[in-house]
């Protein structure tokens, strides 16, 4: 009987975790930041090539322990940032879940401010941003999102680090969904 009031109990517990109005659950993502951190330069006064890598918490509850990873390339001399990323929720619209377009750079994720993962300027960064759009438009699984295992937003980071090794980018344990390795069935 002790064995069975003590799983109960923690059981309850876990359940009235999950049920406790939170923070996240008292947020709105239509009215949450979407500003820029102000982490990249900008193109009007710097001209040089620009390649970064993000992360931030995700929405909701899964923030506390999962972030969402994109990718920023602005050319030399380019006006304007290109973001690379996977949002899930574009398929709600009949969208590619893969979002290639020109965005700011270093928004913050529906409330939550982004961190720099990783960050190259000049020739370096020049000779990765082409690179990085291939393996943008090659990956294989545009239409297809699940947050857990993947593919998701992560799985897309990583597949992009994985094709151009030359970025060194190791993905932090919190990026579920970078070691999906499924297979594309044909």
């Amino acid at each position: 009987m002790k064995r069975y009031l003590s799983t109960s109990l923690r059981l309850l517990l876990f359940f009235l975790v999950l049920l406790i109005p939170t923070g996240c659950a008292t947020k709105d993502h239509r009215t949450a930041s979407r500003e820029s951190a102000g982490i990249a330069p900008l193109p009007a006064t710097n001209k040089e090539a620009v390649l970064q890598v993000y992360g931030a918490s995700t929405w909701g509850w899964r923030g506390w322990f999962a972030i969402h990873t994109w990718i920023a390339a602005k050319p030399v001399n380019a006006e304007s940032y290109t973001v690379y990323e996977v949002i899930g929720w574009r398929q709600h619209r009949g969208l590619s879940a893969v979002r290639i377009e020109k965005d700011l750079p270093d928004r913050y994720w529906f409330g939550e401010r982004p961190r720099l993962l990783k960050d190259f300027r000049g020739e370096s960064a020049n000779k990765l941003i082409e690179a990085v759009d291939r393996a943008a438009k090659s990956y294989p699984w545009p239409d297809t999102y699940k947050a857990f295992p993947g593919p998701n937003s992560n799985t897309f980071t990583a597949w992009i680090a994985k094709q151009v090794p030359e970025l060194g980018l190791d993905l932090p344990f919190s990026a579920i969904g970078s070691g999906y390795t499924e297979t594309r069935t044909q």
